[in-house]
Parts: structure tokens; C-alpha cells; sequence
């Protein structure tokens, strides 16, 4: 939703892809432990751990929470083992359909056959919410052409801009972090512990692209 800017939310939040990844690691710690424990599975729990701490603390308008709880409690709960239950939207083109029973290769040959693009109507959005993304989108695309033009940079004291890109590249690269941050994996993680650890790989990806990347740039 996140992605029609203000048809979609009524305020635009600033979620990423570490609150997706935290959330599918909450999700698969309680499902695994409810499954060896021979527990039910706390969908209540697993509702407000991701509804209320991880989402939730940016979502301020009443609408949006109501948005935001409507999908969780659409997809968590133990009618999603149902067979006679299937999830798809009539208004999309195309249904979302999960196989019950397989091993991992069928499952990511399932995965892959999910389109990449998603309709509005998937959402529960007009067709027409569509038309200020793909605006958004070619302003974007047009920006980064114009930045990529080559020249004289007036602020770069009279440097040309390959000069001047190397220069800034060479700066950013001398204050890298020459090691990586190292961290156990040994307990089973606290959510905090799992925050943590997200974020420590998340970083240390970053830090690896941008090695890489700078010296291509240079």
C-alpha cells in the first residue's frame, strides 16, 4: 500500500524492508516452537508483536490502525490450515494460492510463478492508484539521467564531476569499517536479540555493496 503514497495510507510511513524481516523471524520462532512444544500457535501474540511493536508505533491515523488490523487478523489465525479457505482477490486477475503439502523446491516453484507487480486491486485500491506511482516513478527515472549527465561542477572547485566523484568515492571508502562486527548464534534469540541481529546483517550488507560499488565507481 505503502507504494500508492496517501491512496494507500492516509499518512505516508516510513516502513522498510528490516520491519518485514523482523516480523517473517518473530513468525517463524513462534511457529517452530509451537510446533516442537505441540503448543497452539499464539496468533494474538504473533497480532500484537507485529501490529503493535513493530508497525503499529508508526501508524498514528485511526484509519490506518484499522487498516493495519484488518490485515493481520485476515491472514493470522488457524483458519489459514483451513483446505476450503482460499485467499484470492476477484479483482486483482490473478489468485493467490498457497500449496498445503511439498518440499522446498515446489515451494519456491510456486513462489516464483507469484507475479512481481502487483495490481491495486490486490490492495483492495482503484485501478487509478496506480497512475501517481508510475508518475512518481518516471520523475525518478528522469532526475537520476539528468544526474548522470557528465560536466564541470561549479561546486567542486573547478574539479570535473568524474574528478570530483572519484575524490568523494576515495573519502567515503577510508572510513569503512575495515572488520565485520561478529555475533553469536548459539541461544535462541530474544525479539530484541532478533532486532539486533537483523540489523547487524543489514549493516554489514551495506557496508560490503558499498565496497564493491565504490570501486567500480572509481
Amino acid at each position: 500500500r505503502r507504494k500508492f503514497v496517501r491512496i494507500g495510507w492516509n499518512v505516508a510511513y516510513d516502513f522498510n524492508e528490516s520491519d518485514l524481516k523482523v516480523s517473517a523471524k518473530l513468525l517463524n520462532l513462534y511457529l517452530q516452537k509451537s510446533h516442537e512444544m505441540k503448543e497452539l500457535i499464539p496468533w494474538e501474540t504473533l497480532r500484537y508483536l507485529i501490529g503493535e511493536a513493530m508497525y503499529g508505533g508508526r501508524v498514528t491515523d485511526n484509519y490506518d490502525r484499522r487498516i493495519l488490523t484488518t490485515y493481520l487478523e485476515e491472514y493470522m489465525g488457524d483458519f489459514l490450515f483451513d483446505e476450503n479457505v482460499k485467499f484470492f482477490f476477484s479483482r486483482s486477475g490473478f489468485d493467490y494460492e498457497c500449496q498445503l503439502e511439498g518440499n522446498v523446491a515446489s515451494y519456491q516453484q510456486m513462489i516464483m510463478t507469484l507475479p512481481i507487480n502487483q495490481s491495486p486491486a490486490v490492495f483492495g485500491l482503484h485501478t487509478n492508484a496506480e497512475i501517481n506511482y508510475f508518475m512518481t516513478s518516471a520523475k525518478e527515472i528522469y532526475a537520476g539521467l539528468m544526474a548522470m549527465q557528465t560536466g564541470s561542477g561549479g561546486d567542486s572547485g573547478g574539479m570535473s564531476r568524474e574528478d570530483f566523484i572519484e575524490k568523494t568515492a576515495t573519502d567515503i571508502q577510508k572510513k569503512i569499517p575495515p572488520e565485520e562486527l561478529k555475533f553469536l548464534k548459539d541461544t535462541v534469540p530474544t525479539p530484541l536479540e532478533v532486532v539486533l541481529m537483523q540489523e547487524i546483517e543489514r549493516f554489514e550488507a551495506l557496508i560490503k555493496r558499498m565496497s564493491y560499488q565504490l570501486v567500480d565507481l572509481k
